[in-house]
């Protein structure tokens, strides 16, 4: 499933969820790392700073994985790259059509290189009606 960007910054709304990012985006983190650091930072509780990390899931912004009995955050790349291609989009509006350019540049070449293999140079051409 894609990231929604309306979700995602309504996650990052908060300061605290901020915060966590910021944590997160030095590495992978165990739950008990971010709430320590997050109690450090603000008077939250363990349960408020999981509903924070729940938002985070949620929002595609952060995944979870299990070892053992510990839970290891880490940022979801596809969460980060969807709310970076909502702000290109905002400021750079012809940046849609970068990669439909690309791909014409690319069969404007094709078709000029087939057109040079295809027909033999004039110069030969002329040689040939020449000798004929």
């Amino acid at each position: 499933m894609a990231a929604s960007p309306a979700k995602i910054f309504e996650a990052l709304g908060d300061p605290i969820r901020r915060y966590i990012l910021e944590l997160i985006a030095a590495g992978e983190q165990p739950a008990g790392a971010v709430v320590a650091a997050v109690q450090r930072h603000a008077s939250i509780s363990q349960p408020g700073v999981s509903q924070h990390l729940k938002v985070l899931r949620d929002a595609e912004l952060v995944i979870v994985r299990a070892e053992g009995a510990r839970r290891l955050y880490a940022l979801d790349p596809a969460g980060v790259e969807a709310a970076l291609a909502w702000l290109t989009a905002l400021t750079e509006p012809l940046h849609q059509f970068t990669q439909p350019l690309d791909a014409l540049a690319t069969e404007i070449a094709r078709g000029k290189r087939a057109r040079r293999t295809a027909a033999p140079p004039a110069d030969e051409a002329q040689r040939n009606a020449r000798h004929a």
